[in-house]
């Protein structure tokens, strides 16, 4: 798909620890739906290629995300590198997880999303990530909803 037919959904997180909102790279499907396409950096339940209803809340604002209509199988998690970690090496030890059909994009030097593909593994993607913590060089997190209904954090955290 070309870029340049792509547009922009918002989805407001105001219980979120990093933002208040994120606006993720859609394609129009026409009718409010909207594929996502670009793997979020923040939002919960919301997975790359997933099929969303779209609908802004003035004429001049960016469509708002109601709900996920179709699930594409594509899983998230989300990387925070230590900062002792070496920031030249933090994208190669990621390409690693390529194997099991998991592709990441950078939000920061620091914060990454990775996104895993329906065919991918993402037991082995999980795991890795697991040992790498382990290890040091960073944490992470699941992408599954906190909330039912939502796509924030939850209302404690």
């Amino acid at each position: 798909m070309d870029d340049s037919a792509l547009t922009k959904v918002h989805i407001d997180l105001p219980l979120h620890w990093g933002t208040k909102g994120e606006s993720l790279w859609a394609e129009d499907l026409g009718r409010d739906l909207f594929r996502i396409r670009n793997v979020p950096f923040f939002a919960y339940g919301l997975n790359f290629a997933d099929v969303v209803r779209a609908i802004p809340d003035a004429p001049n604002l960016k469509p708002e995300i109601r709900e996920v209509v179709e699930r594409s199988g594509h899983k998230t998690l989300r990387v925070f590198f230590d900062e002792s970690y070496p920031d030249d090496s933090r994208p190669g030890l990621l390409k690693e997880l390529n194997r099991y059909e998991a592709y990441f994009e950078r939000a920061t030097a620091r914060h990454f999303a990775i996104d895993v593909e329906p065919s991918g593994s993402y037991e082995r993607v999980y795991d890795r990530l697991m040992e790498w913590e382990k290890a040091g060089f960073l944490v992470f997190e699941t992408c599954e909803a906190r909330v039912p209904g939502s796509f924030d954090e939850r209302p404690e955290h």
